[in-house]
């Protein structure tokens, strides 16, 4: 049997449980109520749920920009330079050992709780391993494509974007699956735990009524934006798949550097 074929069989058994147990009495509606159930209580109020979610797509974009766009970046400029990464590295790790959602706190002191708060906290909360996978995968390519490219007079930002993020592609983008993953989840957290709008908001708002199809139609779109995100990841990989092969890598991350340095030269 073909993997796809699997992992669809997996969840559509996973589908039918949800809505048989719940209606045999397995587990009890409050815990866990019949998927059925789940889907017409969130069509019932679809335009809460669509300004909610409109809101943490807001709030998730941002926060993707710094988290992803600032972490790739400062990752690859770290990893490329062996004094920073030596003095930054390990106190970056440090960092991520810390459970950082004790300090969102912080942030509403410091931005209140609207959606400047949940930005800044998620930003963070993604930056950290994509820097870290960032600047793991830099020490991981092949010295004679740098070499190469400083023989061709190339600069430091042509070595960034046509040597050095290329030929590290595979780890940055796992650092990337792991980085939005992470920012997602805490923008739905710091929703749940203090805010006036937003999935996160609708699902602890709800939980504290009991009522459990609309805390779980919240769930549903909360694992949509993740699901979409890691199909996003996917078409990215397999956009970036000619990276991911040693020898036709670094055969057209050179060919690249030729054409990008030479007419600049």
């Amino acid at each position: 049997m073909k993997a796809s074929t699997l992992r669809w069989l997996i969840v559509s058994i996973l589908i039918a449980l949800w809505e048989i147990l719940p209606r045999a009495g397995l587990i009890p509606e409050l815990f866990l109520p019949p998927l059925s159930v789940t889907l017409i209580a969130g069509f019932a109020d679809a335009g809460e749920y669509g300004q909610a979610l409109l809101v943490t797509l807001y709030e998730v974009g941002l926060s993707m920009l710094f988290a992803c766009g600032g972490g790739i970046l400062l990752g690859a400029v770290i990893g490329s330079l062996p004094r920073p990464r030596v003095l930054i590295m390990p106190m970056v790790s440090s960092l991520y050992a810390v459970p950082l959602v004790i300090l969102y706190p912080v942030f509403t002191v410091w931005l209140g709780i609207g959606p400047e708060s949940k930005i800044a906290f998620a930003s963070i909360y993604g930056f950290l391993p994509t820097m870290l996978a960032t600047a793991a995968g830099i020490q991981t390519i092949d010295p004679q494509l740098l070499l190469a490219a400083r023989s061709m007079g190339a600069t430091l930002s042509q070595r960034l974007v046509r040597v050095i993020l290329p030929a590290a592609i595979p780890t940055v983008l796992s650092g990337l699956r792991v980085g939005g993953a992470l920012v997602i989840v805490g923008v739905v957290v710091s929703e749940m735990l203090i805010s006036s709008a937003g999935i996160g908001y609708l699902i602890s708002r709800y939980r504290t009524i009991l009522d459990s199809p609309h805390v779980f139609a919240g769930v549903l779109l909360v694992l949509a934006m993740a699901v979409a995100f890691n199909a996003a990841i996917r078409w990215i990989e397999r956009k970036c798949a000619i990276w991911q092969t040693g020898t036709r890598g670094a055969q057209a991350a050179a060919d690249d550097i030729s054409g990008a340095i030479q007419p600049a030269t």
